[in-house]
């Protein structure tokens, strides 16, 4: 099978291939050519594959082409539902027409994308109080409904992603009632998940991706082992999203919506036979007392590193009387609920759900144990209680690729991930610290606990590693996994992300991009300019920021490491161009990422040009090729925050091994995000522009070199003169 498989995937890269014949800006790269061929061999071998290809390289057709042409069933995984999209609405329809290949596609998203009809129903003839606003949504989304055949949110375009209606018509694996609703043989998420099951190609995300592990381990979908190649795109971000899935959460908004569903369903149930209302009202303000604690927290970060009984900067005593307390209101829902649950199946479910908030709740008030990390992420309306390991890397081997032989048979050690003593059992919480002397025992969270253990534990969120099933060990062996991004690594042996996801022994392989940077792109780190630490850095960038802006007419990006640098950067800059003046200043969070980037991408509109300042998930995801991006101004270098408690948790465990934290994790995460925002700026070949990096610890630390060196070869401007010529230069049609 090698030759006739290798033999077709360069027949459509040549230059009379199947490509060039069907699309006519198509040109052979010897790059997207090279790793094509790479995952064709790894697909004949059933091996494991690390790819790096560089912007522009094309690597979605890179796998694509070669998969598909496999004959097996394929299976891609993103990291953004924008790139899911992107591939089943674009990227595969064209090229399946292009090999003329009579494929079945399907994506598959989470439950939170589908409308239960359930749900719908209950909102409908629920006596839960709604505003009129929402009343009038719900309204839509209901006429809607009577048409639509997917059941995905999103072709609702009116309705935003936050809108209060979606967790309201949605479900989730807490509150669905399984095969006992009335709607079983219609729900949306389960035609979604046959029709998965029944395609060539499903296009998921890493978040469904890792949630359909758990689902495979409750016997409900067979999506992964059933798959002969799964491609891992945007595989940078695995590591971060695959820990969320490794460990135990719960969060503020998870017990609001219990409380408002035993609000609904017990009332409509078993209407009389307890004060439903005011249960679920006295869970609902224990919640509330519950944030308004940890809204207290003395951190300029909002996660807070959680090592004793509390989070740091709370007050230990008052954490643990507010979270005793919603124990207790919890216990008194769950108890009422045990006398009606031959009422309704949906009784017994609410009953099941509150057993595993209160499982979990009292995992949380016993420290945390050594060779876990566990953090409280403080919102604005949430709280989110993690506790997580290190790495993925025990999930990859010894559950996602159990057995697959192409990696090496090797004893995990603490370089790999933290022990996995936390990880091996669920807790026990009959064993929740005992209350402090003087304290009425049946008042713990520990007494409500103790009456009524958890009969279902795999239901939750279980520790990790689940021992894998034979029959998926089986099927690993005759998989072909293909991981790759524009970013994984700075050496030859993309360490930085071939550890932590316990790849050892994985083929690896760096496609260089084909841009020519050095005549396409300049870096410019100024020669004096304020330290990051420095009060005055922000309005300095700003400064800089609205020179180059004004001189370009726009077309200017200002990628920041902080809320707070972005919102000090967009006053300054808004206070510069007011509304008289032919710019116009944009801010993420100002609209959705999508109508921000529709603005930004159209340049020049009404004779005013657009800059947009932005944080966060703007780094990466971006694409604006074009005329219409030619200025990203970077504010600091992207150090992860060192208070952070993983950070200082994967820093104190590379310090036992005799390892330097900062050399060996610290540096290369901030290198490889400096590499995913400058990747913003060339999107393909006729691209021109400049990098900006108003750090000047580029230019005088021993590190800076080294982060140099992880950019794109471009050109360096090392005066304000050369700055100022090379924008000058972007204003002309001359090459840059």
């Amino acid at each position: 099978m090698t030759a006739p498989l290798m033999d077709a995937v360069r027949a459509v890269f040549a230059a009379d291939g199947a490509l060039a014949r069907a699309e006519p800006h198509f040109h052979p790269r010897a790059g997207q050519t090279a790793m094509a061929e790479a995952v064709a061999q790894t697909i004949v071998d059933c091996g494991v594959l690390v790819v790096e290809a560089g912007t522009g390289v094309g690597k979605t057709y890179s796998y694509l082409v070669p998969a598909l042409l496999s004959g097996k069933r394929v299976v891609v995984s993103t990291a953004t539902k924008a790139l899911q999209d992107q591939l089943f609405a674009r990227d595969l329809p064209r090229l399946v027409q292009s090999l003329g290949l009579p494929l079945r596609m399907a994506r598959l998203k989470g439950r939170s994308s589908y409308l239960c009809q359930q749900r719908l129903l209950q909102v409908r003839l629920g006596k839960q109080p709604l505003d009129a606003q929402v009343l009038r949504a719900v309204a839509r989304v209901e006429d809607w409904s009577r048409s639509t055949r997917s059941g995905d949110m999103a072709e609702l375009p009116d309705l935003a992603e936050d809108s209060q209606v979606i967790p309201l018509v949605t479900s989730t694996r807490d509150n669905c009632v399984g095969r006992e609703c009335a709607h079983w043989q219609a729900c949306h998420v389960n035609r979604a998940r046959q029709q998965a099951l029944e395609a060539d190609v499903a296009v998921v995300n890493h978040h469904l991706f890792f949630a359909d592990m758990e689902v495979r381990e409750s016997g409900m979908a067979q999506l992964l082992p059933q798959a002969g190649v799964v491609v891992i795109d945007e595989a940078h971000q695995l590591n971060e999203t695959g820990i969320q899935f490794a460990g135990l959460v719960l969060s503020s908004n998870q017990l609001l919506a219990y409380a408002r569903d035993v609000m609904q369903d017990a009332s409509d149930h078993a209407r009389g036979m307890a004060d439903w209302l005011v249960l679920a009202a006295r869970v609902q303000q224990a919640v509330r007392d519950w944030r308004l604690v940890a809204s207290t927290h003395r951190s300029a970060q909002p996660r807070l590193r959680w090592q004793g009984l509390a989070p740091d900067t709370l007050d230990a005593a008052q954490w643990r009387a507010s979270t005793v307390h919603l124990g207790q209101a919890l216990r008194a829902v769950v108890q009422a609920l045990a006398g009606v649950l031959e009422m309704a199946p949906a009784l017994m479910h609410l009953q099941e759900r509150g057993q595993q908030l209160l499982q979990r709740l009292a995992h949380f008030v016993r420290p945390a144990p050594d060779d876990a990390v566990r953090w409280l992420d403080v919102g604005r309306q949430h709280l989110r209680l993690t506790e997580s390991p290190l790495s993925i890397a025990r999930l990859v081997r010894e559950q996602l690729m159990a057995g697959h032989p192409a990696l090496e048979v090797r004893a995990f050690s603490d370089a790999d991930l933290a022990p996995g003593g936390a990880w091996a059992e669920a807790p026990d919480v009959t064993e929740v610290a005992a209350p402090a002397a003087g304290e009425d025992g049946a008042g713990s969270v520990a007494a409500a606990e103790s009456a009524e253990p958890d009969p279902s534990p795999n239901t939750s969120p279980s520790m990790l590693p689940i021992p894998p099933a034979a029959a998926n060990t089986a099927a690993a062996a005759h998989t072909a996994w293909i991981f790759t991004s524009a970013t994984l690594g700075l050496g030859d042996d993309l360490r930085w992300f071939t550890e932590p996801c316990g790849l050892h022994g994985a083929q690896v392989l760096r496609v260089d991009s084909p841009f020519d940077y050095a005549h396409q792109a300049a870096l410019y780190v100024p020669e004096s300019f304020p330290l990051p630490g420095d009060a005055q850095h922000s309005d300095a960038v700003a400064r800089l920021a609205g020179d180059g802006a004004a001189a370009l007419g726009g077309r200017t990006l200002v990628l920041t490491t902080t809320l707070r640098a972005l919102e000090q950067i967009g006053q300054q800059l808004r206070a510069r161009f007011g509304l008289l003046e032919p710019m116009e200043v944009l801010l993420q969070g100002q609209g959705s990422k999508h109508a921000l980037m529709e603005r930004f991408r159209a340049g020049t509109v009404n004779g005013r040009g657009c800059v947009l300042v932005a944080s966060s998930t703007f780094w990466e995801g971006v694409d604006i090729p074009g005329d219409a991006l030619q200025l990203v101004v970077i504010d600091k270098l992207p150090f992860p925050p060192p208070d952070d408690p993983l950070v200082e948790a994967r820093s104190r465990q590379l310090e036992q091994l005799g390892r330097n934290p900062f050399a060996d994790y610290v540096l290369p995460e901030a290198a490889l995000a400096l590499k995913q925002g400058a990747g913003r700026l060339i999107r393909t070949e006729t691209d021109r522009g400049i990098l900006v990096v108003t750090d000047i610890r580029l230019r005088t630390k021993g590190y800076g070199r080294s982060m140099v060196e992880a950019l794109p070869p471009m050109r360096r401007l090392g005066t304000e003169a050369a700055w100022k010529e090379a924008l000058q230069a972007l204003r002309s049609p001359a090459p840059l």
